[in-house]
């Protein structure tokens, strides 16, 4: 992957309003591959000091299409995903891999693991996803 094509992932990031009110980060770029992290904290848990499932799944949605986005070339949006809770995210952070497994011209199929991580860096499965990535394009509708 070249040096510009990592700019514009970061680039697209830090433009995202709502990834920075998250106080995500995406940590890791590759060709066809993404790693976005959140720190926990009380104001993204649920009632039972879990992270809440909306925050999982804005890190698969997210790290699923820019894993896509740069196996494409480019400025992607998702079509769809699926994704599946595997057990209560505890930990200091989590942290969603995803990367691009099918990749055509216009779309890309890709798959994300979800961790809670621990203080002392151990990682535990929580979620896993699996979307459709497109092309962003300007559309006539």
């Amino acid at each position: 992957m070249t040096t510009d094509l990592a700019d514009f992932a970061h680039g697209i990031f830090k433009a995202q309003p709502f990834s920075m009110f998250l106080g995500a980060e995406l940590t890791s770029v590759g060709p066809g591959s993404a790693e976005i992290r959140i720190a926990n904290r009380p104001e993204i848990q649920q009632q039972h000091g879990f992270v809440h499932g909306g925050v999982l799944s804005y890190l698969a949605d997210n790290a699923l299409t820019f894993a896509g986005g740069l196996a494409l070339g480019g400025d992607a949006l998702t079509a769809e995903y699926k994704i599946n809770y595997v057990r209560p995210a505890v930990g200091d952070q989590v942290v969603a891999r995803a990367e691009a497994t099918a990749t055509t011209r216009r779309q890309a199929v890709c798959q994300c693991s979800v961790y809670a991580v621990s203080e002392q860096g151990e990682e535990q499965l929580v979620a896993v996803a699996q979307g459709t990535i497109v092309r962003a394009g300007r559309q006539a509708d």
